[in-house]
């Protein structure tokens, strides 16, 4: 079970304060509201990713990801459905936590979103100053709705 928390964030301080920063490609080959299967290829690695519908506030939900070798993610992005998420994960230690920090390019050029997992929903958790509004329960800011619908074509926020 995946427990997730996502935020906008307002600034570029995190940047300075990254230990990591690494490119990561995806696509989809399943997208519906139950459930996505993702392909994703990061590091030089490749990874397979099943992941089931939010509990309703976009927080909790089953995550199944396996490894798989390079050529074999390669060749599945070839199936994937139209709109590719190509992001700079950065690596950010705050508190007790490390949040992650998706730079967005391509069609999602402009975005940039952290992510913080948790062991409980209650569990209490420090803001960095430079994360900005909640986002955890707008399916807009899902990788699976960028893919679909990105960030570009959004009217407002």
């Amino acid at each position: 079970m995946e427990i997730e928390r996502k935020f906008r964030v307002g600034n570029n301080s995190f940047a300075e304060e990254a230990f990591k920063a690494l490119r990561i490609v995806q696509g989809y080959i399943c997208a519906d509201a139950e459930r996505s299967v993702r392909v994703r290829i990061c590091g030089g690695e490749g990874f397979l990713t099943i992941k089931s519908a939010s509990n309703g506030r976009g927080w909790s939900r089953y995550e199944f990801e396996q490894p798989i070798a390079l050529k074999d993610a390669e060749e599945l992005m070839k199936l994937c459905l139209p709109g590719v998420i190509d992001k700079v994960r950065h690596y950010v230690k705050a508190g007790s936590h490390t949040w992650e920090v998706d730079v967005f390019h391509g069609a999602n050029e402009g975005l940039v979103v952290a992510e913080i997992e948790l062991e409980s929903e209650e569990e209490v958790f420090e803001l960095p100053p430079w994360v900005a509004d909640e986002v955890s329960g707008d399916p807009r800011y899902y990788n699976m709705m960028l893919a679909k619908h990105p960030y570009a074509e959004w009217d407002t926020l």
